[in-house]
């Protein structure tokens, strides 16, 4: 059976348990459960023998043996069990449920599971398989889970300009579903770039590392990863669940590519005595920081710097507030600019993110040695932003709209660009001269501020209405949020 088909197979069946209340997000989670369950058992005979370190009796045969109300039982027992294992196992299973209340569903999905050899199809299939899973379930927008997906066209032509290179080190602090290290992998194992069996072994074990705080998209990650033949049934998990801005690691890294969660503020829910929920500022206090501050991107944006080694590379995405803001973000900006060679800027459309109301952008720096000399020479900036209109299914980004990006960054040689229409270059000076040192520059005209003509279509204006309702609001919340702290 090809990916495709296999794709629709398993996700047909999502439509048969929409009726009971079972939304995407908690079909996928049982997915994995039971995914990586049938792999262990099928890990465990002939001819690899392996010790899954899954209990006997909590394995895929004693749950293949069940049907109705008894397999229902022995599942929600198999998932406490399971999930105080150890490594990847209790990973996997952390405060596992079981969200399929008709045990004869359950049984259903079991047996379709039961009915394919996982380990025998190449982790080009199984890995297609499960972000085609991710990208559905990120396109439900009731379920939050966009919030967590990357567009994979932007992660692909952000890993051919950094061009990772073998034997190095990769690291995500807000790694969600694992986007950036599967495009890392992806282009470390491209055809032409023959790896020997040192580097395959160090980009299996070695080379990823992440921070992830949700439990469900945590082993999504996981998941997706172990599918990809990254990582091992009994190792120790690459993705923490912590989170990466409560202090330094003291973990340094070769490469940081990242899209840090929306939002400006960071907070953490507190839950009083009567059970009601309240969120709380969160301000990180950290020597290793520039500022102080509760802008979460500003915050993510320093520990960044700080996990990179001297020869580092990044490449994040990051609001437009990070690049105007004044106070904090003003101060941050400059020390970038100082601290590390801060060289590309690409202005993103709107239209391509799952969470709504976001304009982003992505911006590439270098570490440098802490030396006292101001290492940004100038910054070349791409605007693909102005009279470029894209949406999540009409008109969706792809790796070909980016491909005149990826051309003018010039990855085999960055020191050696042209000019174009949309890509200029802005001296040190020019920008630390500019209010509050501002890198939000625009230099095209909006054609469509003087020719109605040009209006994007119906559906394409329509939603950037909806996005920039959904922007005004998130901001009103968050001002709301404050004056009651």
């Amino acid at each position: 059976m090809n990916t495709s088909s296999l794709i629709q197979k398993v996700w047909n069946f999502c439509h048969t348990l929409r009726d009971d209340g079972v939304g995407y997000g908690d079909y996928l989670e049982q997915l994995t459960y039971l995914l990586f369950l049938k792999m262990a058992h099928e890990y465990a005979q002939e001819p690899y023998n392996r010790d899954t370190h899954i209990p006997q009796g909590y394995d895929w045969a004693s749950l293949r043996s069940k049907v109705g109300e008894p397999l229902e039982a022995h599942y929600l027992a198999t998932l406490h069990k399971l999930g105080n294992g150890p490594g990847m196992l209790g990973a996997i299973f952390f405060k596992a449920q079981n969200k399929i209340q008709d045990p004869a569903k359950l049984s259903r999905l079991v047996q379709m599971i039961d009915a394919e050899s996982w380990v025998g199809m190449d982790a080009d299939t199984k890995g297609d398989l499960y972000e085609g899973l991710l990208q559905k379930n990120a396109e439900d927008t009731k379920s939050g889970a966009g919030q967590y997906f990357t567009p994979r066209a932007l992660i692909q032509a952000m890993v051919e300009c950094v061009r990772p290179e073998p034997m190095k080190t990769i690291a995500d602090p807000a790694c969600g579903t694992g986007g950036f290290f599967l495009g890392a992998y992806n282009w470390l194992t491209r055809s032409g770039n023959r790896l020997d069996k040192k580097q395959k072994e160090f980009l299996r074990h070695n080379t990823f590392q992440g921070n992830e705080i949700v439990p469900n998209t945590r082993r999504m990650c996981l998941m997706n990863l172990f599918l990809h033949n990254i990582g091992e049934l009994d190792g120790e998990p690459s993705v923490e669940r912590a989170d990466a801005l409560i202090g330094d690691p003291g973990k340094r890294f070769d490469y940081v590519l990242a899209n840090p969660p929306f939002g400006k503020k960071s907070s953490m829910t507190i839950t009083n005595e009567e059970g009601e929920e309240d969120k709380d500022a969160l301000t990180y206090e950290r020597q290793d920081f520039w500022e102080t501050t509760s802008n979460k991107q500003l915050n993510f944006l320093q520990h960044i710097v700080t996990i990179l080694k001297d020869t580092g590379q990044a490449a994040v995405v990051l609001p437009d507030n990070v690049l105007f803001e004044g106070g904090a973000g003003e101060k941050i900006r400059k020390k970038l600019l100082e601290n590390c060679d801060v060289h590309t800027l690409l202005r993103l459309p709107t239209g391509i993110f799952y969470a709504q109301g976001v304009k982003a952008n992505v911006l590439f720096f270098d570490a440098k040695p802490k030396d006292g000399q101001v290492h940004t020479k100038g910054v070349w900036i791409y605007d693909l932003r102005t009279n470029k209109h894209f949406t999540l299914k009409t008109k969706t980004l792809k790796l070909d709209d980016l491909r005149d990006f990826i051309d003018s960054y010039n990855p085999e040689n960055r020191h050696e660009r042209k000019e174009t229409e949309r890509f200029k270059y802005f001296t040190y000076d020019e920008l630390i001269a500019r209010d509050k040192a501002s890198l939000d520059i625009f230099w095209l005209k909006d054609d469509t501020l003087d020719n109605l003509d040009d209006l994007p279509p119906p559906d394409v204006l329509q939603q950037e209405i909806i996005e920039h309702l959904e922007a005004a609001l998130a901001s009103f919340r968050e001002l709301a949020a404050g004056l009651q702290r």
